[in-house]
């Protein structure tokens, strides 16, 4: 779990450890990818749920970061396509995420991956 957190926070600039604890629980899916080397390459969390407003069950991808050491090798797409079977087994045919629409790199990946927008529309308010 430590090279997880790790991995995260140089990318992401924010330390967690909390968070990806729980991203381990049992009822989630959680896949790692190693280097030749044995050193972790990548992540991609997820589960199945429902969604509000009565949408059927689908997989979400919470999470995936790949070391950008090695970015470009099919790490990413590797461990996409593994949570995606993972989805299809437990019996959904919808893979859902959430992204920053000003994250390009993860806005394109996703788009390599097959993915586009979808029926929902996320609303979002500053709380005071």
């Amino acid at each position: 779990m430590s090279a997880i957190s790790a991995l995260d926070e140089r990318l992401t600039g924010f330390s967690k450890p909390a968070y990806w604890q729980d991203m381990l629980a049992p009822e989630r899916h959680f896949l790692v990818a190693e280097s030749d080397r044995g050193a972790l390459a990548g992540f991609i969390a997820g589960e199945v749920r429902a969604w509000e407003f009565g949408q059927p069950a689908a997989g979400w991808v919470f999470a995936i970061q790949v070391d950008p050491k090695t970015r470009l090798k099919g790490v990413g797409t590797a461990l996409f396509e593994a949570l995606a079977a993972r989805f299809r087994q437990a019996g959904v045919t919808r893979l859902r995420t959430l992204v920053d629409r000003k994250d390009h790199l993860i806005l394109s990946f996703f788009r390599a991956q097959g993915m586009v927008a979808g029926p929902s529309l996320q609303l979002d308010m500053e709380l005071p």
